[in-house]
């Protein structure tokens, strides 16, 4: 055959609409063999674009069919199957049957004043201040209404910077404060480049799962687990590996199996580690954390850190405190596998900020900052600049206050459900009680999302179904989560409403 003649069947099947996928994958190789050719001189360049659409056509399909297949062996038919959040369903459920909330982790108290009034501050004027002292922004935010309103539709509007786009990556003297919070607060020094502002929490996993993973790699979780952590490696075509924590009632813990671990980290190219943990409050504490450290070195594997508890740690029955581990400071031969993953959301009481952030090691900042980029811009701009004050609060605040503030509530909550039958382990840290609800009489033999709406419908308390949080064992076939972050008001409410399945009261 001539050149020019295999060019033409070239050209035809790029034009075909019926070819086959083995067809269009030979045709590729011989397109990809001609390359050199048909480029080489000025008679040929008139067909390049059309080999071009041959090379396309088959990218896609190759990418089409490589999802397709990975979906299949996962279960899975066509595009992934990412769902509503379940625990936003319970939410709006709750609404819906006027049940007290506590179902989705977010507070319903406000962040610190000062806080709200820099992001009040930012939003109105537009722009930066020298000054963040609580008296100051309290006593110029008339002057700043007067001012806005006198200007607000003439020729000398002030200018706005706050309220437009910032660098992807987010505010230099953010990104810095970020830097410092670190520094002050855990002695680990890390540079503003390899500091991200991101979406929230969410957004700075998702990130990251995207920035290490390749589809069809795998990645470790531990379960129960937050249900966003699987339904990103759906969206990234990464394949969800579980280890599973149990509950040991007698010691108040919960356990996983190192073997289970050791396996499951065999090949895997992640693995997410949510401490403080949702659900079940477990406090991955330091010797834990040097065998999960050593495993994922030795099998060169991403430690991706989930830490927006990171305050709410509470001492154990004796009294003995405990606190959160930094990886990369505590354990900085892993610096280079670790993304550390936080947010203001929880501890600031501000969820719907969405403000958090991502310290990704050197190498993955290119990577990390242009998928950000790509996926949401940037981050809340108002946000960014109230985030400086939030994160220059006193130590105080984060070392004392949080350490506290939900103790109680979690204490009350967990004794009136083990009143009511609950099997409970008191958490060591984050605001949740993750129930064993199987010898509630009123429950017992309901699925868990039954179990849910029963509670929601008869008794006016909402609360998440176990099953939800696995992905491999069947343990929460008989679990509910309760969250004790709301109100104390709310939470007397969900008290007196959960004496109805005491037979006793």
């Amino acid at each position: 055959f001539s050149l020019e003649a295999i060019r033409s069947a070239l050209v035809y099947l790029a034009l075909s609409p019926s070819v086959t996928a083995e067809t269009m994958r030979f045709a590729a190789l011989i397109t990809k063999l001609l390359t050199p050719f048909t480029n080489s001189t000025s008679q040929n360049l008139h067909l390049s674009p059309k080999l071009s659409t041959l090379s396309k056509r088959h990218s896609l399909s190759a990418m089409s069919q490589s999802n397709d297949a990975h979906n299949e062996s996962n279960g899975v038919v066509g595009p992934p199957k990412v769902q509503e959040s379940v625990i936003r369903k319970m939410t709006r459920l709750a609404s819906q049957y006027n049940a007290v909330n506590l179902s989705q982790g977010f507070p319903n108290e406000s962040p610190p004043l000062k806080v709200r009034l820099a992001l009040a501050h930012a939003v109105l004027s537009g722009r930066t201040s020298e000054f963040d002292e609580e008296n100051y922004l309290i006593e110029s935010m008339m002057d700043l209404l007067r001012d806005v309103l006198k200007s607000e539709g003439s020729s000398e509007a002030l200018t706005d910077e706050l309220n437009q786009y910032s660098p992807p990556m987010g505010r230099p003297d953010a990104r810095k404060a970020v830097s410092d919070y670190y520094h002050r607060l855990y002695g680990y020094d890390v540079e503003e480049d390899q500091i991200t502002l991101t979406l929230g929490a969410t957004e700075a996993v998702a990130t990251a799962l995207r920035s290490v993973g390749r589809p069809g790699d795998k990645v470790v979780i531990f379960e129960p687990f937050h249900e966003l952590y699987p339904s990103q490696c759906q969206i990234f075509h990464l394949d969800p590996v579980f280890v599973t924590l149990k509950p040991n009632y007698d010691y108040g813990t919960w356990n996983y199996d190192e073997e289970e671990l050791k396996n499951s980290i065999i090949g895997a190219r992640a693995l997410i580690l949510n401490t403080p943990h949702n659900p079940t409050g477990k406090i991955f504490q330091h010797g834990d954390l040097k065998k999960i450290v050593d495993i994922c070195i030795e099998n060169d594997v991403y430690i991706i850190t989930d830490e927006i508890y990171e305050w709410m740690c509470y001492p154990d029955e004796y009294g003995n405190s405990r606190r959160h581990t930094l990886i990369p400071k505590e354990f900085p031969e892993a610096k280079d596998l670790t993304l550390v993953c936080n947010s203001l959301g929880k501890s600031a009481s501000a969820t719907g900020w969405r403000l958090g952030w991502c310290l990704h090691p050197p190498h993955l900042t290119d990577s990390y900052r242009g998928i950000h980029d790509q996926l949401v811009a940037m981050s809340p701009h108002p946000m960014q600049y109230a985030s400086i004050t939030y994160l220059n609060l006193p130590d105080e605040y984060f070392k004392e206050q949080l350490a506290i503030r939900y103790k109680e509530r979690l204490r009350i909550l967990a004794l009136a459900l083990k009143e009511a039958g609950f099997k409970v382990v008191s958490p060591e840290g984050s605001y949740y009680l993750f129930v064993d609800y199987h010898e509630v009489e009123q429950l017992n033999g309901l699925s868990p999302m039954d179990a849910a709406m029963k509670l929601m419908r008869d008794i006016g308390v909402a609360c998440v179904p176990g099953d939800n949080f696995y992905g491999k064992s069947l343990d929460g076939q008989h679990m509910l989560r309760f969250a004790a972050c709301r109100s104390m008001s709310d939470i007397s409410i969900a008290l007196e409403r959960l004496k109805k399945l005491n037979p006793l009261k």
